[in-house]
């Protein structure tokens, strides 16, 4: 069975993962993401992040799976990641106010075993409510923006500020986790591979 490693120190991605049963280690990657750059779409953008993050932290590996992921939010052609500032929070939340933008989400598996890689991404249509500041400034007071892209989250709070969603939930989380196993399908494995399933089942 082949190990799975995540190139991420988000707490949502590796919970996704525990929660779902699948055996796992955590190897934060250490890769610095740079600036969007004018003429570099989103998709390009989030893989090369994914990419670079992924190919880190293989380096230092002989064996395994490496799964390197970058997700932003995009509204009307700009790429919002995660603000540097409270300020800066509410101007996002203030932008996305009432509009529907794209959660995109690279991702990046790296075969540190036999050094070959798969690279995809995968997008979401997310429209917020039309929110008041308090209501704003109320929701920003009980999460931590700064390490979410467009600062939000989906989960428990986000469920009262987003209004509908086209595509994968998962995806806003932070893993588009149908994604992740078509891309491994491709190498004959399976995310149920890592998890503990009965072996007549597992077999069948």
């Amino acid at each position: 069975m082949q190990k799975l490693i995540l190139a991420s120190a988000s707490p949502r991605r590796s919970a996704m993962l525990r929660e779902m049963g699948i055996a796992f280690d955590t190897v934060p990657s250490t890769f610095e993401e740079p600036s969007h750059k004018q003429g570099q779409s989103p998709r390009q953008y989030v893989e090369a992040n994914a990419r670079g993050k992924s190919l880190q932290v293989a380096e230092a590996l002989t064996e395994g799976f490496v799964i390197g992921v970058d997700t932003v939010v995009v509204h009307k052609g700009r790429v919002l990641g995660k603000p540097s500032s409270m300020d800066e929070a509410l101007q996002f939340l203030r932008l996305l106010n009432g509009e529907t933008h794209e959660v995109l989400s690279g991702v990046c598996i790296k075969d540190a075993g036999q050094n070959r890689e798969l690279l995809d991404a995968e997008k979401t249509s997310v429209t917020f409510r039309h929110l008041n500041t308090r209501e704003i400034k109320r929701y920003l007071s009980l999460i931590n923006p700064l390490d979410k892209a467009g600062a939000y989250a989906i989960q428990v709070h986000g469920s009262i500020i987003v209004e509908r969603i086209a595509g994968c939930y998962y995806n806003v989380v932070g893993l588009p986790l149908a994604r992740l196993e078509t891309m491994l399908l491709q190498w004959g494995y399976s995310l149920f591979d890592s998890m503990d399933i009965p072996a007549d089942i597992r077999d069948d």
